[in-house]
């Protein structure tokens, strides 16, 4: 496999210098393109290949919503992957940058080792392998692309802690079912593991997620997604019950497809 290509979509041109500096540090990884605004960063993508975007939102001529709209419109042969990187962390921005395609959504300042981990993952390199970067109409969606797509639709924002605790969750139970009845000894202290954080936090944090979503009313959404009803706005589920529930739905999809 070549070298993951990167375009830098800023106009902040100090920090795309850093982001150039230390991806170019990186193994396998180097910057195709840089780009002051979304205008230019669209003349670029007709010219050169490029695996990954990384793409603030505010930019004079085009901003990066603009961009995105742009980029699916033209139905690219293998549009990039696209990690939005912002300082605006409204729920409606998030929403909005994922809904047009972006793979994840970064709050600015943010860590480059952070970065680059996001860029790995997108590229099918990262701890959960998430295949090669083709056209999302020519591959089957990732367990991360199907997460992503639910938490999105039933109101749980990336931005929260609480999102990347649960995705793992439930990606772990996937590998190891009976993980699940060990929650508080096994599951939530290997979560605080690969996050440096405590179990108890961990814990709290999907709670919170939960609770974020239940207070948003989507439940007829989720219910819309498991093609059958299950859960009220009345009844709340414990997070070893919400992470059972997705998790059950995913191994399920996995057998079916194999």
């Amino acid at each position: 496999m070549g070298d993951m290509r990167i375009m830098l979509v800023d106009d902040n041109s100090d920090l795309r210098r850093g982001m150039r500096d230390y991806l170019a540090r990186q193994e396998g990884m180097k910057v195709v393109a840089e780009c002051p605004s979304g205008a230019e960063a669209l003349e670029a993508l007709g010219k050169v290949r490029v695996d990954v975007m990384v793409l603030d939102l505010i930019m004079p001529q085009m901003d990066g919503f603009a961009l995105m709209e742009e980029v699916r419109r033209q139905q690219l042969p293998n549009p990039p992957q696209i990690i939005v990187v912002s300082a605006l962390g409204r729920d409606d921005f998030i929403m909005r940058a994922v809904q047009l395609g972006a793979r994840f959504y970064m709050v600015k300042p943010f860590d480059m080792a952070s970065l680059a981990a996001r860029i790995r993952e997108s590229c099918g390199q990262g701890v959960v392998p998430l295949g090669t970067a083709l056209n999302a109409s020519a591959r089957s969606l990732s367990i991360d692309e199907k997460l992503a797509s639910l938490f999105l639709t039933i109101g749980i924002p990336a931005h929260i802690k609480g999102y990347q605790f649960l995705r793992t969750a439930v990606k772990m139970v996937v590998d190891n079912p009976d993980m699940i009845n060990r929650i508080t000894k096994e599951l939530y202290p290997s979560i605080g593991k690969c996050y440096n954080t405590s179990a108890s936090k961990v814990e709290r944090a999907i709670r919170h997620a939960i609770e974020v979503a239940w207070s948003r009313g989507r439940i007829d959404t989720l219910n819309k997604a498991f093609g059958c009803r299950v859960a009220t706005k009345e009844d709340k589920p414990t997070n070893g019950e919400f992470i059972a529930m997705l998790a059950d739905k995913l191994s399920l999809e996995q057998r079916s497809a194999s």
